[in-house]
């Protein structure tokens, strides 16, 4: 999908910026004297291995390693906190005075270009674009221009406490179908055949989308002007899950459960399937249930089979100055490379964008974790991504209670979120 951006004002402190990119993105750069790469690059990198003190000697010793391999570049590698990243990449930008890359979402790539604050980057893996995975690359690429290369991704897919199932003499799930013909089975146990996090603390993107996604609908209209989860599929979608928590299917406080594996009904026995799960998650599971009792397999499937998978995108902003456009595709293309994302992947835990990349961690798991890999769905990289999902989220819960039918919850949903496109 090729995604096009709805000319709009996006965050309030993104929306005053007038940003001037420094030079045309499609004229070619000078090389250095040599006829090497030459320039200064200097990169925003975020927490992706999570302990502080592995994450600062891994990124120095990229640096290293990425100087002496072009030592006419000299490349930056500043390490920043999640905490106000909009707010800090957004003063960056205003000012003309921050990184040339940045790691960001897709959802972020959509408000910075939006605004003038991205410039393309296809000719920084013009060789190896067929090797990523096409959805890491659809999910940077608006108006047929590719505006972030995906770095790693992070996926999640179906966990199963396989003990409940052996017990009830049933096989593991993978379909709608299958979870419906399961459900009153377990139920007559006390026992759940799915997970469901409604707490307004989960995204979306890991509850309630993967359905809408697997149902074949969307949040969006292609052009991103229009709400779209309010359609038949969409309907479907929420009918599923209302009727599983009608029939017992799922925890009973579903609308509201909270996120985490320990103290919840999963982690007591009461629930077969986590429908979204990571690696960190699928870690709790066998901790608390028995390294024998879970297994992890490929996305469920509705209609299509599908699961979230967010890239995390390496983006040029319109800092970038013309003299150093041809070292900062050098460091894109560095960071993406087959070798690079094989070590970033075995130190951070994350999945990789490269179809060339084996999938790290436990053997048992990688071919659920391949086949999500296939189908994974990065989210809606829209502007207004985030101020759409609060206001549907709430009206799922509203209909996990029984307050709406799936069709009012979504009809009412969608005049509001529409009125947040509208505004935008």
């Amino acid at each position: 999908m090729k995604h096009r951006i709805a000319r709009a004002t996006a965050l309030t402190a993104v929306a005053a910026l007038t940003l001037t990119a420094c030079s045309s993105p499609s004229s070619t750069p000078d090389p250095a004297s040599d006829g090497e790469v030459a320039g200064e690059v200097t990169l925003w990198m975020y927490p992706v291995i999570r302990d502080e003190a592995a994450s600062k000697d891994f990124w120095e010793q990229t640096e290293a390693d990425f100087e002496k391999e072009h030592p006419d570049v000299d490349l930056n590698i500043e390490l920043q906190t999640f905490d106000k990243r909009d707010e800090q990449i957004s003063a960056a930008l205003a000012a003309n005075s921050g990184p040339d890359i940045v790691l960001i979402t897709p959802d972020q790539a959509a408000t910075y270009l939006n605004v003038g604050g991205l410039l393309p980057v296809d000719d920084a893996i013009a060789d190896d674009r067929d090797i990523f995975f096409p959805g890491t690359l659809d999910a940077a690429t608006f108006e047929d221009e590719l505006y972030g290369v995906p770095l790693f991704q992070n996926v999640f897919t179906t966990a199963y406490n396989t003990q409940i199932f052996e017990d009830a003499g049933l096989e593991l799930p993978t379909t709608w179908d299958e979870i419906r013909q399961a459900a009153p089975v377990l139920a007559d146990n006390g026992i759940a055949v799915m997970d469901y996090l409604g707490t307004p603390e989960q995204t979306l993107n890991l509850s309630f989308y993967p359905f809408l996604w697997q149902a074949g609908g969307t949040v969006f209209s292609e052009d991103g002007t229009k709400i779209a989860f309010d359609s038949e599929e969409g309907v479907e979608a929420l009918q599923f899950l209302v009727d599983l928590q009608e029939e017992g299917g799922l925890p009973a406080d579903a609308a509201t459960q909270a996120v985490g594996i320990e103290g919840s009904p999963l982690a007591a026995g009461k629930v077969g399937i986590r429908p979204t799960t990571s690696p960190a998650e699928l870690a709790q599971m066998r901790a608390a249930l028995g390294e024998d009792n879970v297994a992890v397999g490929a996305p469920l499937t509705g209609e299509v089979e599908a699961t979230y998978g967010n890239p995390g995108l390496l983006s040029l902003t319109s800092i970038n100055k013309q003299e150093n456009r041809a070292a900062a595709y050098a460091v894109l293309s560095f960071l993406t490379s087959k070798d690079f994302q094989t070590e970033l992947n075995a130190t951070a835990g994350n999945f990789p964008t490269r179809t060339d990349v084996p999938v790290a961690g436990d053997e048992r798991d990688r071919a659920a974790y391949e086949d999500a890999l296939a189908v994974a769905n990065p989210g809606e990289p829209n502007p207004s991504a985030r101020q759409v999902m609060a206001v549907l989220a709430p009206y799922i819960q509203s209909a996990l209670r029984g307050d709406l039918s799936p069709e009012e919850a979504l009809d009412k949903a969608a005049e509001e979120a529409q009125a947040v496109l509208d505004r935008s």
